[in-house]
C-alpha cells in the first residue's frame, strides 16, 4: 500500500506498507516496496516533477533506500529521488513507458 501527495513540484511519500506475509526471509512476493516506489516516481514524472519525489524514512532503512532506490538522504531521515534515480526506477518496473 502506498499514500502520496502531489506537491506540485515533486511527489511525497505519506506511507508505504508491506503485507504481513510478505516481510522477511519467507516473504512471497520480491520487489513490491521498490514497485511502489516506482509508481510514485512514474506519478511524479508523468505530473511534469522530472520523476522528482520525497518520503521520511525510518532510520535503519537509509541506507537500504540508498542502495536500492538510488534515494539520497538529506536532513532528519528525509529521502528524496532526483530525476535520473527515478528515471532508473521507473524504466525497471515500466520498461515500456519512457524511452
Amino acid at each position: 500500500m502506498i499514500s502520496i501527495e502531489d506537491k506540485t513540484d515533486h511527489i511525497f511519500v505519506n506511507l508505504v506498507e508491506n503485507a504481513p506475509f510478505n516481510i522477511g526471509k519467507k516473504k512471497l512476493y520480491e520487489g513490491v516496496p521498490a514497485n511502489l516506489f516506482a509508481y510514485m516516481c512514474k506519478k511524479s514524472w508523468d505530473n511534469g516533477s522530472q520523476g522528482i519525489a520525497s518520503f521520511v524514512s525510518k532510520t535503519r532503512l537509509i541506507n537500504h533506500y540508498e542502495k536500492s532506490l538510488g534515494a539520497t538522504c538529506e536532513a532528519n531521515h528525509h529521502m528524496n529521488k532526483y530525476p535520473m534515480a527515478a528515471l532508473n526506477l521507473i524504466r525497471r518496473y515500466y520498461p515500456n513507458v519512457t524511452k
